[in-house]
């Protein structure tokens, strides 16, 4: 936009004060006066048509929050194992826009079936309606809300090269007539004035072109995407509904009003809450749902809102207020179990399968190969330790 802005407003006020103001003392006072005054208002008139194309809502369509449902879907129909199918939702519809179907495609980023000529910016990340092209030198893209204004913008900025080169010849040849020269030495008393038919001559083939090219995209009612995508020569266009309707369509209707509220507040979406420390691990926010062990073959099982992933059911205290970590597991070793028989007959605590969170299946264990490992090795520092207290105690 500043570089726009610049590339526009520069050459308008080297005009002003090396050429402009110079015709007014040529002309009679009124009209040397209007030279001026038009090359500023027109200025003016451009960067603002300028503005209302980078600044507006192109015809962004807002995003879901969620996929659309498939219709004519009643809900999930379990199947073999307990499973449920995987639902995809069809890539492309066929609508019919004045008696020719049309293929509208669903945007994955958005999660909509784009409407008919609308299509996703993958500069600005949005669908935009009617969506002709992003233009780089207005910082925007082009759709339905703003493509009037853009081409007001590039028309009137073609009028405006022409303006200024025009009268640059015009002052040249005003030079030529007062001194009686050649073209050459009046060209050489104003450099201003060939630097600016040079910039102009140039500009007016990019900004020109673009304004023929866009009025034929208008009389066919095209946009530049179905231009260079579609070649709607090739076959029918569908919005195409004669020449005098296409130009009133982009000039004498009302622009509909924009589908975002900007400037209202976004809701903040509920966040999980962090993971607690229990029993030394973790506690994670989706404790008491299904959890289930991957990576390990485990089937999922239930997990009860007190137990911690980390805690292997719960430590256990003995009636000495010691902890034991052995007592955690049933038959991962013969000493570890015997421990634990004892205790339980002593009722001091036993675990009863009932009250573990690792589950049953058909009356055994589900116990990991490393929790294995690990058990085993508790249940030899427990009897090293045990040992130790007995030597204590004799002495």
């Amino acid at each position: 936009m500043v570089l726009t802005i610049f590339l526009i407003a520069a050459p308008v006020t080297v005009f002003c004060v090396f050429v402009a103001r110079k015709l007014m003392d040529d002309f009679s006072h009124h009209l040397g006066i209007l030279v001026m005054v038009v090359a500023v208002a027109f200025t003016l008139y451009d960067l603002a048509l300028l503005l209302l194309t980078s600044g507006r809502d192109p015809g962004i369509i807002p995003r879901n929050a969620h996929p659309p449902e498939l219709e004519g879907y009643d809900g999930f129909s379990e199947i073999g194992g307990g499973q449920t199918p995987q639902l995809r939702l069809p890539r492309m519809k066929d609508v019919v826009v004045n008696g020719i179907t049309v293929k509208i495609k669903y945007c994955d980023t958005c999660m909509l079936y784009r409407p008919p000529r609308c299509s996703h910016c993958s500069i600005c990340n949005n669908c935009v309606e009617r969506f002709d092209h992003h233009c780089p030198w207005v910082g925007q893209c082009i759709g339905r809300r703003n493509y009037r204004f853009f081409f007001m913008f590039v028309f009137s900025t073609t009028l405006l090269c022409i303006y200024v080169f025009g009268f640059c010849w015009l002052y040249i040849k005003r030079i030529m007539d007062a001194e009686e020269t050649t073209i050459w030495k009046a060209m050489i008393k104003t450099p201003a004035s060939i630097i600016l038919i040079i910039y102009t001559f140039v500009s007016v083939w990019f900004v020109g072109g673009l304004t023929v090219f866009h009025l034929y995209l208008i009389s066919t009612n095209q946009t530049t995407y179905e231009n260079f995508r579609y070649r709607y020569d090739r076959r029918d266009n569908p919005y195409n509904i004669g020449m005098v309707k296409n130009f009133g369509e982009i000039f004498w209707t009302s622009i509909p009003p924009s589908k975002n509220k900007f400037r209202a507040r976004v809701p903040l979406e509920p966040e999980l809450p962090p993971p607690r420390m229990t029993g030394g691990g973790f506690m994670s926010p989706n404790m008491g749902k299904t959890m289930g062990d991957i990576e390990m073959g485990r089937k999922p099982i239930w997990v009860e809102g007190g137990a911690g992933i980390g805690d292997f059911g719960g430590q256990v205290s003995n009636d000495d207020g010691s902890e034991d970590k052995g007592d955690r597991l049933d038959d991962a070793s013969p000493d570890l179990s015997r421990n634990l028989q004892a205790e339980g007959m002593d009722g001091t605590a036993g675990i009863h399968p009932r009250h573990s969170s690792w589950g049953r299946k058909s009356g055994s264990w589900e116990i990991s190969p490393d929790v294995l490992a690990q058990a085993a090795g508790v249940g030899e520092s427990n009897q090293v330790s045990g040992g130790g207290t007995t030597k204590t105690g004799t002495r």
